[in-house]
């Protein structure tokens, strides 16, 4: 029987390619040695998960400071020369102020259980990002509250601690195969992986192409 739902949120709630990180990421290409803005995309996203995988626990340290450390590296590697705290503005932005994908709204509507939101961003973006978007989750859950980023298990664990639910009474939605699937499935969670765009496989998992499909599955085992 399912309780609640689990939802990640950049990429399954927000679009990844929000205005204010689009020009983020375009200054730094603009105004560094690397190729395209492809390379760039490429490159920042790298940056930041190698920097979210190693900071764990007594190595923790914040999404804020992840992305001193990531501009720090491309001022070492590709060249950036920037303002560096505009640049970090403009990605605290992107966190609170991104898009929400069109179905976001019609899903948080729909649904007939309670909706968690699990996120490696701080706390007050996804607070604001919600206050934005006028969507009422009925938690959120960030990796500074364990230390820990997603797939650790540890986020998803406290998500069951907060919902007072068990694994088998819930469901986690998310868009990346790495830090919602395994990760999901480390804490004992059945994962749906979200693939709006196509062409992702997961054997053994349900693949969904909007959140609206999700819905039947949380009714059927309500």
């Amino acid at each position: 029987m399912i309780k609640a739902v689990f939802l990640d949120y950049t990429g399954t709630i927000i679009e990844e390619g929000g205005p204010d990180g689009m020009e983020m990421l375009r200054r730094c290409y603009e105004n560094s040695d690397i190729e395209s803005m492809e390379a760039m995309l490429a490159y920042w996203w790298k940056l930041i998960k190698t920097f979210e995988a190693v900071s764990y626990k007594e190595n923790y340290i914040t999404e804020d400071e992840i992305v001193d450390k990531a501009l720090e590296e491309c001022a070492a590697k590709i060249h950036l020369k920037e303002d560096f705290e505009d640049l970090h503005r403009l990605c605290q932005r992107f966190w609170a102020y991104a898009p929400a994908f069109p179905d976001t709204k019609e899903f948080f509507e729909r649904c007939s259980v309670p909706i968690y939101v699990i996120s490696n961003n701080g706390l007050s973006y996804v607070e604001e990002g919600m206050r934005d978007k006028n969507l009422h989750p009925a938690g959120i859950i960030c990796g500074d509250m364990v230390r820990a980023y997603k797939p650790h298990k540890e986020i998803f664990l406290k998500a069951l601690e907060v919902s007072g639910l068990h694994p088998e009474e819930v469901i986690h939605i998310g868009d990346s195969l790495t830090s919602d699937v395994e990760g999901a499935l480390g804490a004992g969670i059945t994962p749906v992986l979200l693939d709006r765009k196509g062409g992702k496989t997961c054997h053994g998992i349900t693949v969904i192409h909007s959140l609206p499909e999700a819905l039947p599955i949380i009714e059927k085992r309500e």
